[in-house]
C-alpha cells in the first residue's frame, strides 16, 4: 500500500512521549531482545555466547539491554553463532515474545522525557522481575502518558495548534502538491476522466487498496467511520439523503489515512495535521487537480469565476468547492484569496487567507470563535432576503478593498455563511464584480461595530441586565484520552460484532 510523507506537514512527535531511538534508525533494544531470545533458545549463557563470538559477556549484556548498538560485524557473528540470519536479528517487527515486548515498552517509557521530568527511578526489567509486576509497571506508564495527553488536550492547546497549522498552510498557499499527485493517480486508476467522482469510482479506489465499503446503522457515536484493517473493511453510515454525496468524502478520508501512512497521533497538533491531510486528500479526489484547474482556467479566461459553477461541475457542497479554491487559485492561477465559514451569531469557525484580509484574532493569534465585523459580507449576507444564490459585496478595510461572494446554509448547529474573497485588483476575474453593494469596515477599531452608539450607552448602561448566551464549546474541554475522542471500547465491540467469520 502506498505511503506518502508530506514534507510541508511533517508530523511532530510530542517530545514528552518520544522514545529514545538509536542514531542508526534501528531500535537497539528490540535487536538486543531478539539476541537474548535466540540465546535462550540455544540454552546459552552470556559467557558461552561471548566465547563463540569473541566478545566480553559485559559488552553483550549492554547490547541485549539496548544500551549499546552492535556493529554489523558483531550482528553477523552473533547470527552465525545463534544459527539465524542477520535479518532475523534486525527484524523491526514486534518482538518474539510478549515478555520481550513488555520489557522494550517499559525501557522506552523509562527513557522518555516525561519519565525524566517526573523524576521516576528506573526499574530493571531483568529476568528476576516477575511478568505480572512488569505488566503492571507498563500499564502505569501508559496511564501516565494518557493523562499527559489529556492534560494537553485543552481549548488553549487546540487554539494554539490550529493557529500553527493555519500559518504553516498560508506559507504554502494552502497547496500540498504531493497529496495532489497521489490523488490524481488514484482517481485516474479508478476510471475518472471528468465531472463528478462517482460512488462506484470511490468504491473501486478502496478496492484497489484492499478495502470494501460497508454501510451500517450502528457506527459508534464517537466515530465518523471505522476501518477494519484485519479484514479490509471501511464502515460508513447509511446515506441520509438520496445520492449521499457526503459519504464519498467520508470514504475518501478513511482511505486517506491509509495511503498517507498515518499512525496514531502523539499530540493534538499531529492529530489536527492528520485531519487536515485527509480532508485535503478527499478534496483532491472529489475535485481532481487537472480537471479542476482546466475548469477554473476557462472560467478565468471568460472572467466568470463563480463558486456555484465550480460546485455544480463536480457535485460537491458549496463549502467544499469554496475551500478547494484556496488550494488551487493561488498555486495555479496566481490569485490570492481568503475563505471564511461564519456562524449566524457572527463567530468565525474556519478561515484561511493569503491576501492580507485582516481576520479578527485574540492575543495568541487564534481566529477560531472570534467575532467577524458586522459589515463584512460574511455577516451582511444574513440580512439578504434572497439566499438562493451567491451574494456579492465590496468592503473597504484598513488593509484595502476586498470583493467577496457569500452563500448561506444551515446545519444542526444553526445557520452559517461560506465566503470567498479577493483583493479589489483580482475581482475582475469573478462573476458579481459589477455589484454596487459596498460597505466600510474599520475593525478591529471598537467603534466600527463592537461598541454601541454613545446615546444608547448613556440611556441603557445602568438600566439593562442581559443574560449572556454561552457557546458550550468554549467551556467544554477536548475529549479526554486519545485526541480524536474515540471511545475504543465501542469501536472494538463494533468490529467484533461485524467481523466476518474466520476464513471468510
Amino acid at each position: 500500500m502506498p505511503r506518502l510523507r508530506v514534507a510541508a506537514l511533517e508530523p511532530l512527535t510530542d517530545p514528552a512521549l518520544a522514545p529514545a531511538e538509536p542514531g542508526t534508525g534501528l531500535d537497539a533494544l528490540t535487536v538486543g531482545r531478539r539476541i537474548r531470545h535466540h540465546r535462550g533458545v540455544k540454552g546459552w549463557t552470556l559467557a558461552q555466547l561471548g566465547e563463540a563470538v569473541g566478545t566480553a559477556p559485559s559488552q553483550l549484556s549492554q547490547v541485549e539491554n539496548g544500551k549499546r548498538e552492535p556493529r554489523l560485524s558483531l550482528i553477523t557473528a552473533l547470527a552465525r553463532a545463534l544459527e539465524v540470519t542477520p535479518a532475523e536479528l534486525l527484524d523491526p517487527s514486534p518482538p518474539p515474545t510478549r515478555r520481550a515486548a513488555l520489557e522494550i515498552e517499559l525501557d522506552h517509557a523509562q527513557r522518555s522525557p516525561l519519565a525524566r521530568t517526573l523524576g521516576l527511578p528506573e526499574v530493571s526489567a531483568g529476568r528476576k522481575l516477575p511478568t505480572d509486576a512488569l505488566e503492571s509497571l507498563v500499564r502505569l506508564h501508559r496511564e501516565l502518558a494518557r493523562r499527559h495527553d489529556a492534560s494537553h488536550a485543552t481549548p488553549e492547546e487546540a487554539r494554539r495548534a490550529n493557529t500553527e497549522i493555519r500559518l504553516l498552510m498560508r506559507r504554502t498557499d494552502n497547496h500540498l502538491p504531493e497529496i495532489e499527485e497521489l490523488a490524481e493517480d488514484l482517481v485516474r486508476c479508478a476510471g475518472y476522466t471528468v465531472g463528478a467522482l462517482t460512488h462506484r469510482q470511490v468504491a473501486r479506489m478502496a478496492s484497489d487498496l484492499g478495502f470494501s465499503i460497508i454501510h451500517v446503522e450502528d457506527l459508534p457515536h464517537s466515530t465518523r467511520t471505522v476501518t477494519d484493517l484485519a479484514h479490509g473493511r471501511i464502515y460508513l453510515p447509511p446515506a441520509s439523503i438520496p445520492g449521499g454525496h457526503g459519504l464519498r468524502s467520508l470514504a475518501l478520508q478513511a482511505i486517506g489515512h491509509r495511503v498517507l501512512g498515518h499512525e496514531r497521533p502523539a499530540s493534538y497538533t499531529q492529530f489536527l495535521r492528520q485531519r487536515l491531510e485527509i480532508n485535503y486528500f478527499a478534496a483532491s479526489c472529489l475535485l481532481p487537480r487537472a480537471a479542476a484547474v482546466q475548469f477554473l482556467s476557462a472560467a478565468k479566461a471568460d472572467k466568470d469565476l463563480a463558486v456555484e459553477d465550480f460546485r455544480d461541475a463536480f457535485g460537491v457542497t458549496h463549502e467544499a468547492a469554496a475551500h478547494r479554491l484556496t488550494n488551487l487559485l493561488t498555486s495555479h492561477l496566481g490569485i490570492p484569496l481568503h475563505f471564511l465559514r461564519v456562524g449566524e451569531d457572527g463567530a468565525l469557525y474556519r478561515g484561511y487567507e493569503n491576501d492580507g484580509v485582516p481576520f479578527p484574532q485574540d492575543a495568541s493569534g487564534s481566529i477560531e470563535g472570534q467575532p467577524v465585523c458586522r459589515r463584512w459580507t460574511a455577516r451582511t449576507v444574513f440580512d439578504v432576503r434572497n439566499r438562493t444564490t451567491e451574494n456579492y459585496q465590496y468592503t473597504d478595510t484598513p488593509a484595502g478593498t476586498f470583493w467577496c461572494s457569500s452563500q448561506t446554509g444551515s446545519s444542526g448547529d444553526g445557520g452559517f455563511s461560506i465566503t470567498v474573497g479577493v483583493p479589489y485588483a483580482h475581482a475582475k476575474w469573478f462573476r458579481g464584480r459589477d455589484t454596487r453593494v459596498r460597505t466600510r469596515s474599520t475593525c478591529p477599531d471598537g467603534d466600527c461595530c463592537r461598541r454601541p452608539p454613545l446615546d444608547l450607552v448613556e440611556r441603557w448602561a445602568d438600566a439593562a441586565w442581559p443574560s449572556a448566551r454561552l457557546h458550550a464549546q468554549t467551556l467544554a474541554p477536548l475529549p479526554s484520552g486519545r485526541f480524536p475522542g474515540v471511545d475504543d471500547r465501542e469501536v472494538y465491540s463494533f468490529l467484533a460484532s461485524h467481523a466476518p467469520p474466520a476464513g471468510g
